[in-house]
């Protein structure tokens, strides 16, 4: 990116966080309107049409907003994979370790990026984070996510670690992915992990939830038009009811505990709904948040909200560990 560029960015950031807390001191209907404003003006600074620059604004982004001392990013290979661990620069605990997958349509989306969410994994949890950058599309469709998210599983097992060791996280297309990669876990007869936290998870490309519809003018940061390019990159050409491509049409029977948080004015609202219907029916230990006033993977901002959000991700987190 050039240097202009980020300092627009960065100028914006300062900006739009001194209006986040210009906001927070307002009313609730007032702070709603003005989240809602906000983020559509955030997510139109960050997406480009030139996916390349898109996907550098995003990382910029995750960098800004994850710039901590009291975190430590460790990158890694594997299988010439790019990967990082992240940590806290504290004792902390070494028996559980998070896998995350990061979010960004299939298309976009990095390690980098998903650093707002994996630092704050870290740091609540106090359990090492493992987030890994698999390959994107449109150069490299469905199943090249898929694979590369067992490439990073398998790592993980000759590191030592058991399957119940691990607790499987996403968020959007990555929360996709953390599904995917369960249900073909379950297929080879492999021991799944310990649990999954699941973050507005993209569960249905064929987009056939309600959702669509009645969320369409609330939503501030996906539409309809957005998610069909996604959908069209990720998987041209596919039966996208496959239940690796959309997990919601799965069967769940045996699945680990699982913890999805959406936000209440988001177009995949009914991609969580519906799932968590899935899993009640599959008998499945699951429970559902859905986040009022909040929007597409809300927990990457710098909010009180976003705070609360992780703490109960963590409170799950430790549950399931017990």
């Amino acid at each position: 990116m050039e240097i202009e560029e980020r300092q627009q960015l960065t100028e914006r950031k300062k900006a739009e966080q001194l209006e986040l807390e210009r906001i927070e001191m307002g009313t609730a209907d007032k702070k709603s309107q003005g989240f809602m404003n906000l983020i559509r003006r955030v997510h139109g600074m960050v997406e480009n049409s030139d996916i390349e620059k898109h996907r550098q604004s995003q990382d910029y982004i995750g960098a800004i907003l994850s710039n901590s001392r009291d975190i430590r990013y460790r990158e890694i290979s594997i299988e010439g994979m790019y990967g990082e661990w992240v940590s806290v620069n504290r004792a902390h605990m070494k028996k559980y370790v998070i896998l995350h997958c990061h979010g960004g349509g299939y298309s976009t989306g990095s390690s980098l990026y998903a650093r707002a969410l994996t630092s704050k994994l870290a740091e609540s949890t106090s359990m090492d984070v493992l987030c890994f950058d698999y390959r994107l599309a449109p150069e490299n469709p469905y199943p090249a996510a898929l694979e590369d998210g067992m490439k990073a599983w398998n790592y993980l097992m000759l590191l030592g670690y058991g399957a119940r060791d691990v607790v499987l996280t996403g968020d959007s297309a990555g929360g996709n992915l953390a599904l995917a990669l369960t249900l073909r876990l379950k297929q080879e007869g492999r021991i799944l992990p310990r649990g999954i936290l699941l973050m507005s998870p993209w569960t249905d490309l064929t987009s056939s939830g309600k959702s669509f519809q009645t969320k369409a003018e609330a939503d501030p940061v996906l539409d309809g038009a957005y998610i069909d390019r996604m959908v069209q990159a990720y998987a041209p050409g596919q039966d996208l009811t496959k239940p690796l491509i959309s997990p919601l049409f799965g069967e769940f029977e045996g699945f680990p505990p699982t913890y999805i948080q959406v936000g209440e004015n988001e177009i995949l609202l009914s991609d969580s709904i519906r799932l968590h219907q899935e899993f009640i029916k599959a008998n499945v230990s699951v429970k559902m948040d859905i986040c009022p006033g909040m929007w597409h993977v809300f927990q990457m901002s710098p909010l009180k909200a976003a705070r609360s959000a992780m703490d109960k991700n963590a409170e799950f987190i430790f549950d399931i560990c017990r």
